[in-house]
């Protein structure tokens, strides 16, 4: 029992760190604006997104064809 509770724990404290981990690269992306714009995970277009080789994706359009 004391196992699921360890296993548990590390478990939230792995997905809390990464909460606090994204939370600092967005105040760094705002105090270092020549860097460019703060990209979130999986927020660009991977092909992925059911968009026949990426020609007609909203995500391209909307970030100007580049």
């Amino acid at each position: 029992m004391l196992d699921y509770l360890i296993a548990s724990a590390l478990i939230l404290l792995m997905l809390l760190g990464w909460i606090v981990v994204q939370h600092l690269a967005r105040q760094f992306s705002r105090r270092h604006p020549e860097f460019g714009a703060h990209r979130e995970e999986g927020g660009g277009c991977g092909g992925n997104c059911a968009c026949s080789s990426g020609n007609s994706c909203r995500n391209r359009e909307a970030r100007g064809a580049e």
